[in-house]
């Protein structure tokens, strides 16, 4: 049996999946009618970014599943019209981007490489020597998929690190909290952040003046996770008053970040511009081939969105 398959994201989205998509569904033994223009009554499946052409779901009325292609679901669970089982984009190509991006600013920070990178002024300056990442505790809010990569990374370049979701969760070798009381432990002295929830109404503004001041006093902060889990102004406002010495920022409430909004000329502000993990057509369209495959011979979805949680 042919099942269709609409591409439902930006045009030039289509250019980069259609050939390993394609090549994906045949490997995983489905026989497939991949198209970005199916008739909404024929659709089967429905592969979709929220920035692309499909807000109405209504008429699809024989879709089975709604396969993101985004880890972030904020912008999806809010739409009445989508009923249809929905899925977030889970895979190896998100996890190692993220992984790469959060060491590797993390490693940038803790080894003052700015300060020799643009300090270069003839002068020799010895005797600053960054501690050993065993001396610099690491705390990360989020331990999905991408949060729990990242830890186990920066726990075997001999970081202390410490995790925080909602629930409990246990990954070996992190130290692993939860709740309202747990997030104040979390938070307190550590030296890099590392923000990696979701965005629900319960993280919105999780990052607000008075937990920016339970961090050691010249504290990192890197944001790859969401733009709304931080208070601009008060992290500004910590950056100013020495609570932060800088902040790494690869999301924002708007995007792209206007011209004229202050972190772009903030002296400790870096602003990346939504790199830190992309979606890579290769192995996404992998786990979008294995998930219709799975719904075809009637075995359960994989990373099926929770709408009550909103992730």
């Amino acid at each position: 049996m042919t099942v269709n398959v609409l591409f439902a994201a930006q045009p030039n989205r289509w250019a980069e999946y259609q050939t390993p998509l394609t090549d994906a569904l045949a490997q995983a033994g489905v026989q497939a009618n991949l198209s970005t223009d199916h008739a909404p009554g024929d659709v089967d499946y429905v592969v979709y970014a929220p920035n692309g052409p499909l807000s109405d779901f209504t008429p699809y009325t024989r879709c089975k599943a709604v396969l993101g292609l985004w880890a972030g679901v904020e912008d999806i669970v809010i739409n009445d019209t989508l009923t249809q089982p929905l899925c977030r984009m889970v895979d190896t190509g998100l996890e190692r981007g993220m992984v790469e991006w959060v060491t590797g600013h993390a490693l940038r920070h803790h080894l003052s490489i700015d300060q020799h990178i643009h300090g270069q002024d003839g002068i020799w300056r010895p005797g600053h020597v960054p501690p050993l990442a065993a001396d610099r505790p690491v705390t990360v809010l989020g331990l999905g998929a991408l949060g729990r990569a990242c830890c186990l990374a920066l726990t075997s370049l001999g970081f202390p690190v410490t995790g925080w979701s909602r629930t409990q969760k246990s990954i070996p070798g992190i130290r692993c909290l939860a709740g309202d009381a747990g997030l104040r432990a979390a938070l307190s002295g550590a030296e890099i952040l590392i923000l990696l929830l979701p965005l629900t109404a319960a993280t919105e503004n999780v990052m607000n003046a008075d937990r920016f001041g339970l961090l050691a006093r010249g504290a990192t902060l890197l944001n790859p996770g969401r733009g709304a889990l931080i208070v601009d102004n008060d992290l500004i406002a910590a950056l100013d008053n020495g609570q932060l010495d800088n902040a790494t920022l690869d999301v924002f409430r708007v995007e792209p970040l206007p011209a004229d909004h202050p972190f772009w000329d903030h002296p400790k502000v870096t602003v990346t511009p939504h790199i830190a993990s992309e979606t890579r057509p290769g192995t996404a369209s992998r786990v979008i081939a294995e998930n219709i495959m799975r719904a075809e011979a009637g075995m359960p979805l994989l990373h099926v969105v929770d709408r009550a949680q909103g992730y």
